[in-house]
């Protein structure tokens, strides 16, 4: 099996896979419960919490854990929506972000909250001074994603962050980090919102956090017993949090080195894919080399998807509903978003995994286009 769909989930690392196991047999009594159990739970949480706090230079009252990056996402928008209504309710966001970040903003209009979209140019950068225009004195909220999740283009977030403090210091940046975290370094004070899920960086699924500068204010969604802040009450998932601690340790080691090995499978692949008549590389000098991005001329990319799942090798073809928005946004080309397929890679990629995958798809891609 040869597995490069990593960018829409990654194995458990054997090290966060046998935390999780320790921790669910050692720490049995919840954090909440006033008794030794309770206290031996909660004393772990707190340095769990620490040490991920640690990692991004950041206070660990602004660690809030969630099941993973969707939630954040909607913690993050809905709730600064709600508990800054008064101040606004114009909030912006680009045309690359992931799907979940539109249906927040769908929800939001339904409650009165208008949408802007800011544009990008032909790298999928976003155009700043678009961004200068589009903020007004009642822009509560910008959420643009650090690297998007079809064609990898990492944005500047620590521009975006100054370019929408000058235009209004009162407005919220967000950013949905999920494709950003253990791939390329990201410095969470260039944001106020950050999401971040475990199962992107080897951790378990179900597991991720939203990074909240204290200075935001934000309304809880949920309602409860107030376990480890106001933000998300009921059981803490302990043994989840500290697998993910572990994971996220791992991930961030050695990752730029990681990246540039990563580079080098990326290159092996278009110099081979774009010589084949039919197929365009979607891509910039932006997209990190973890994501690649091909369109299919005249062929359906789930057929062509399903012929490589026949050989035991995994891509993604359904990241996309109907078109690719990443693609679209960056090309402005409805055909070339239509028939897209994007092969992820990991630093755990061989060579030899990518030189056999070239083989089969050009054999399988070849069959298709008869």
């Amino acid at each position: 099996m040869t597995y490069l769909d990593y960018s829409t989930t990654t194995p458990v690392s054997l090290e966060a896979l046998d935390t999780y196991v320790k921790i669910s047999k050692e720490y049995i009594g919840d954090v909440s419960t006033n008794n030794k159990l309770g206290e031996k739970s909660k004393k772990l949480l707190d340095q769990t919490t620490k040490e991920i706090s640690n990692m991004f230079n950041v206070m660990d009252s602004e660690i809030i854990y969630t099941n993973g990056a969707t939630e954040a996402n909607n913690m993050a928008l809905i709730g600064v929506a709600l508990a800054n209504h008064k101040k606004g309710k114009h909030i912006i966001v680009s045309k690359l972000e992931h799907s979940s970040i539109y249906e927040i903003c769908n929800y939001l209009v339904t409650l009165g909250f208008e949408i802007s979209y800011v544009a990008n140019d032909e790298d999928g950068l976003i155009i700043f001074d678009d961004l200068k225009k589009l903020i007004r004195e009642d822009t509560i909220l910008v959420s643009i994603s650090a690297v998007n999740y079809e064609t990898g283009v990492r944005q500047p977030l620590k521009m975006l962050r100054q370019i929408i403090k000058k235009e209004n210091p009162a407005t919220i940046f967000h950013s949905d980090l999920s494709q950003a975290i253990g791939k390329t370094p990201i410095n969470f004070r260039d944001i106020d919102l950050g999401s971040v899920t475990a199962h992107k960086f080897y951790g378990p699924k179900g597991i991720g956090f939203l990074y909240k500068n204290n200075t935001i204010e934000m309304s809880p969604l949920i309602y409860g017993k107030k376990v480890d802040g106001i933000y998300k009450p009921g059981v803490v998932a302990l043994p989840l949090i500290v697998s993910m601690k572990d994971a996220l340790k791992i991930a961030l080691k050695d990752i730029d080195k990681r990246e540039r090995y990563v580079n080098l499978l990326n290159e092996r692949i278009i110099s081979k894919l774009e010589k084949i008549e039919g197929i365009k590389i979607n891509k910039s000098k932006y997209s990190i080399p973890h994501i690649l991005s091909i369109s299919l001329e005249n062929i359906n990319a789930e057929s062509l998807g399903n012929a490589l799942s026949n050989n035991e090798f995994y891509v993604s073809t359904n990241v996309f509903p109907e078109i690719s928005n990443g693609v679209m946004a960056i090309y402005n080309d409805l055909e070339r978003s239509k028939s897209c397929l994007r092969i992820s890679l990991s630093h755990q990629t061989t060579v030899l995994e990518i030189n056999r995958f070239l083989e089969v798809f050009e054999v399988e891609y070849m069959k298709l286009k008869i």
